[in-house]
């Protein structure tokens, strides 16, 4: 008995170290592009002016019950009937939560020369992370990276967790971050609104606020098909088969149109972003509205 179990545990383990080395084989060409990206990107952005802990007076801003009272600027509150806090220009290293989506319908790609989801969701945060940690902010990758870190090893770290970590769906019902602290979420958003509107709910509660990057594969917006089509669910015996495929396209497209302007109208409830971004595009777009979304005051 115990042979049986040793031989299961080690066609285990070997199984699992060549999905590894399969998954580390793409890193070196991952982290190339999104270091190409993120040069080609920083070239026309500019620095942000944020509120941090500095010895610049920024502006002054509404006091809130979290910020205590040893934080009132009573010379200037007492000039109205309200409290304020001075806020100080943005001096110190904030941290910004990346999280991959590993589901399984990321790793879908319609063509041979289209990446998939899941590589173009990681080009795209590494390129961000790249652009961020210049700036000496600290990036951390939701759920997988407890201490955020900045400059180049932070980002070594950082890209690695978002090529080869599994993007757990916990980090996102579940999140573990800092009050006040912006996200960026990469995914093909799949699942239902109403559990999008959970997960960003949970969010709201820390009073954090973030980014959407939608990644979409262009069949998947298109629905190009025509005649006998069978549509099957990865890993899954479920499936779909259609005579004529083309009959379904308009109701298709109808669904699809319905789902992305349920997404938006859900991130502009929460006062979040969203990027839309078809794989069969340059990724340098979509970091640069990702870069854009973050580098706003808020």
């Amino acid at each position: 008995m115990s042979q049986g179990v040793d031989r299961h545990r080690e066609a285990r383990i070997v199984s699992l170290r060549h999905e590894g080395e399969e998954a580390a084989a793409s890193l070196p060409s991952l982290l190339a592009e999104a270091e190409r990206i993120a040069a080609t990107v920083a070239q026309g952005v500019h620095g942000r002016r944020r509120s941090g802990i500095g010895e610049t007076f920024w502006q002054y801003r509404h006091h809130r019950p979290e910020d205590g009272r040893a934080a009132i600027d009573w010379r200037q509150s007492a000039r109205s009937n309200q409290l304020f806090v001075r806020q100080n220009e943005w001096e110190a290293a904030n941290t910004i939560w990346l999280w991959r989506d590993g589901s399984t319908s990321m790793q879908y790609t319609s063509g041979k020369h289209t990446p998939s989801k899941l590589d173009r969701a990681a080009v795209c945060q590494i390129a961000v992370a790249a652009l961020l940690t210049q700036g000496g902010e600290r990036v951390s990758v939701l759920g997988e990276s407890a201490i955020p870190r900045t400059g180049a090893l932070g980002l070594e770290r950082v890209s690695r967790r978002l090529v080869l970590g599994p993007g757990a769906e916990n980090a996102v019902e579940a999140p573990e971050i800092s009050r006040f602290g912006r996200v960026v979420l990469a995914s093909d958003f799949l699942d239902p609104v109403e559990t999008w509107a959970a997960r960003l709910s949970r969010f709201a509660v820390l009073e954090a606020q973030g980014v959407m990057l939608r990644i979409v594969d262009p069949a998947e917006e298109d629905f190009p098909y025509s005649g006998r089509t069978r549509f099957e669910r990865p890993h899954s015996n479920d499936s779909l088969l259609f005579g004529r495929a083309e009959e379904a396209r308009k109701t298709y497209r109808q669904r699809w149109r319905e789902h992305g302007d349920a997404l938006a109208d859900l991130a502009r409830q929460y006062g979040w972003t969203i990027v839309t971004h078809r794989t069969d595009k340059t990724a340098t777009s979509a970091v640069l509205a990702l870069y854009r979304a973050l580098a706003r005051d808020v």
